[in-house]
């Protein structure tokens, strides 16, 4: 089994486009259904047109979500997560979770190391 770790893994790839600024967000946004373009970009505050395509393309690519075209004028695209989707953002969720149950440690670590202590004061060597 390969370790995403490596370089040469092939799931390290996947696994980026899952972490990454947006994909995070993309996918969770759709953790409670099928969402049309501008409705993801007003569920995801920050995000600007390019970067939501490209997320949603990689995604897509990725088999994480589906792209579905209904013919109209103009077409009405909907984006969705497939089963595959669904389980990577369950975890996703749990992550987002703990961060928000643990954010004043966080926030009191970031403090801390801000306030000149850094890296050295924190782990002496």
């Amino acid at each position: 089994m390969s370790d995403t770790i490596h370089r040469e893994c092939p799931a390290r790839a996947v696994l980026d486009h899952v972490t990454s600024r947006w994909g995070v967000r993309v996918l969770t946004a759709m953790r409670d259904g099928d969402l049309r373009f501008y409705e993801l970009r007003g569920e995801i505050e920050g995000i600007s047109e390019k970067m939501l395509s490209q997320t949603l393309r990689t995604l897509v690519r990725d088999g994480l979500v589906t792209r579905t075209v209904e013919p109209s004028a103009p077409p009405k695209v909907t984006y969705g997560l497939t089963d595959l989707g669904r389980g990577v953002t369950e975890p996703l969720e749990a992550l987002a979770a703990w961060i928000r149950c643990h954010a004043g440690a966080l926030l009191a670590a970031q403090a801390e190391y801000d306030g000149g202590r850094g890296p050295a004061a924190i782990n002496p060597r």
